[in-house]
């Protein structure tokens, strides 16, 4: 009988704990898929806003069933140069973050390997950024109209670069101190020069580390609003500056700010999903072999 009474009870707290475990898990991805649709709700009525006829996107409440449409798109890129925006975006954002990577990656790893300028130059590379962006575009507005760099890919660039070398140096000071030293001294043992391993040995090594900060440094360039609006003109304005060119004294043209707004989105969709699975894989690698 008492053997009997505890299977019973046994059998009961098994039966009760897949309950509370079901319970719970219903719950939490209740929870995970709520905050996944406040997160893609407003994208996804955006993609949903820039199909729907220009008249429509105006109508309250809005219609559910519609019939898609590409005017909005045809809007931006034939009444707008914004094939040269995106292009102008693009340029801006991929050459100022080669220029963060050349730069950054030995600037870091001298720091990493040497400690070169201390604690205090680490701290004072994210010091700089602590100033409003106001404060420092009207500096450069004037210097930039004094030597010509006024509206012009050029002097975005080097903006960009000016604030972005910070942050990329103090993401990859992380990467190169978790690399043990015993590679670069069986390289020099080899026979490599102290540059020579760090470009054939560390860098490679150091691929998902370069990688993560330069999609770090390439979103912050292309999203980048307020030097793209002083430093630029109608040949040099960048995406960001574009979109804002759309809501005139005549008001918002909600259908074409949104299809620029997808405009905008889809290349950084294409590098989330394009990069996703090596910069995984590329964490958990291995540097040295057993």
């Amino acid at each position: 009988m008492r053997k009997e009474s505890a299977a019973r009870q046994g059998s009961v707290r098994t039966v009760n704990y897949r309950r509370r475990r079901r319970l719970t898990n219903f719950f939490v991805h209740l929870m995970l898929i709520l905050a996944s649709l406040a997160i893609l709700f407003p994208l996804l009525w955006t993609v949903r806003t820039s199909l729907v006829h220009r008249v429509l996107a105006y109508q309250m409440p809005p219609p559910l069933f519609f019939r898609p449409t590409l005017d909005n798109y045809l809007k931006i890129f034939q009444e707008e140069p914004y094939q040269l925006y995106f292009l102008n975006s693009l340029i801006v954002a991929t050459v100022s973050t080669l220029f963060c990577l050349i730069v950054g990656a030995p600037a870091a790893y001298s720091y990493a390997r040497f400690k070169t300028g201390g604690n205090a130059l680490r701290l004072s590379m994210l010091g700089t950024q602590m100033l409003p962006a106001v404060i420092l575009v009207i500096p450069f507005f004037l210097i930039y109209n004094f030597i010509g760099l006024f509206n012009s890919r050029v002097g975005l660039i080097l903006a960009y670069v000016t604030f972005n070398i910070p942050f990329v140096v103090w993401i990859l000071i992380g990467f190169f101190q978790t690399i043990p030293r015993e590679l670069e001294e069986s390289a020099i043992v080899d026979g490599c020069s102290p540059f020579s391993a760090f470009v054939r040995i560390i860098l490679p090594v150091t691929l998902p580390g370069l990688l993560s900060a330069g999609i770090y440094s390439f979103v912050l360039s292309w999203n980048e609003f307020l030097f793209s609006l002083i430093l630029t003109g109608k040949q040099s304005r960048t995406l960001p500056v574009a979109v804002s060119g759309l809501i005139t004294q005549q008001g918002v043209q909600i259908g074409a700010v949104s299809a620029a707004i997808v405009v905008i989105l889809i290349p950084m969709v294409l590098l989330y999903f394009g990069l996703r699975s090596f910069l995984l894989k590329g964490m958990v690698a291995g540097a040295l072999k057993d």
